[in-house]
């Protein structure tokens, strides 16, 4: 009896094994491989680039919004004042620059003219003036004009030779035009202008917060009114392509996959259809099985992450979303 015993012990404890071995997802080699896991999509946090204050929100949670959509708006009346300014001084400096380029009129080469013609009149009429009061001082000695005159003479005659002297430099200054230098200064002041222009133009431009991909809107984090900054995200939006399975695969099963490998994705709202995924992703460091991974293995086994890639064109797969992965018999 006591052997009959010892056998129906060991024999329930090999079924047992058995069993356990079977609920392990332990297969033959010829078996299909079915792996279990969740839809995983990248993620985008949306953010302005500036700090202002938001006058739009135009979608809403679920959306489905296209790549190059506008999703909110800031207010930007102080910054469209601001480009008023500096479209203003930007033609100011195209117009100081055009006036050096074209250099100085024929209008003012002829005033520059004129204005030596006049100061050689002035200077030949101080001339006299010097030469007939200077032969009535030497030949009356000095009796017949007063030293004073003689000397107001004198100093008219020098000034008018300056007045002279200026103009001839005015009007060669007039004829040889601008110096390279001020033409020079001018088209750096435009070009800085243009650069601030198209500073503030690109910003008034980022006042449009767009999709950067095709996705959909998981959470609107912000609404009118609110002070949107660089480090607040407006949105989270989930990409809609590339989409994938993240599943854990046993290290016994490991080499049955292979990067490139075809394989069947079935979801619980549709699981009569499959949905065609690739292989793109394989780990190469084991890790222990996640609390969250629904899989036959034990929870301290160790698997390796593997991704399965599909293009779902019906949008069959949603953020998180169980899924089974099967792969078809060797």
């Amino acid at each position: 009896m006591k052997k009959l015993l010892i056998a129906a012990v060991l024999l329930a404890a090999a079924a047992g094994a058995g069993f356990w071995y079977w609920q392990r997802g332990a297969q033959p080699a010829d078996a299909a491989l079915v792996l279990y896991g969740n839809v995983d999509q990248r993620q985008i946090e949306l953010a302005f680039m500036d700090a202002e204050r938001i006058a739009e929100v135009l979608v809403h949670e679920g959306e489905t919004v296209q790549q190059g959509q506008v999703l909110a708006r800031l207010h930007t009346r102080r910054l469209q004042d601001a480009i008023a300014v500096a479209e203003a001084q930007l033609e100011a400096a195209r117009a100081a620059l055009q006036k050096l380029e074209n250099g100085t009129r024929p209008q003012e080469i002829d005033q520059a003219k004129a204005a030596v013609a006049q100061a050689k009149a002035q200077a030949a009429y101080a001339e006299g003036d010097y030469k007939r009061f200077d032969a009535m001082w030497k030949s009356s000695k000095g009796q017949a004009i007063s030293r004073q005159d003689f000397d107001k003479t004198r100093l008219a005659l020098d000034v008018a030779k300056a007045q002279l002297q200026s103009a001839q430099k005015a009007l060669r200054l007039a004829e040889i035009g601008p110096r390279a230098e001020d033409i020079a200064q001018a088209k750096a002041q435009v070009a800085e202008r243009e650069r601030a222009l198209a500073a503030m133009r690109t910003q008034l431009a980022d006042a449009e917060l767009k999709s950067p991909v095709d996705s959909v809107v998981t959470r609107r984090l912000l609404e009118p009114g609110d002070m949107a900054s660089p480090q607040r995200a407006v949105f989270s939006l989930a990409q809609l392509a590339p989409k994938w399975v993240r599943a854990w695969v046993s290290e016994t099963q490991l080499g049955r996959i292979r990067p490139g490998q075809a394989a069947q994705i079935y979801v619980d709202s549709a699981p009569q259809q499959a949905i065609a995924g690739t292989v793109g992703f394989i780990s190469s460091v084991a890790e222990f099985t996640p609390k969250s991974v629904e899989t036959a293995d034990l929870r301290t086994s160790l698997v390796y992450e593997t991704r399965i890639y599909t293009d779902d064109p019906q949008n069959l797969l949603r953020l998180g979303m169980p899924a089974t992965v099967r792969f078809d018999a060797p």
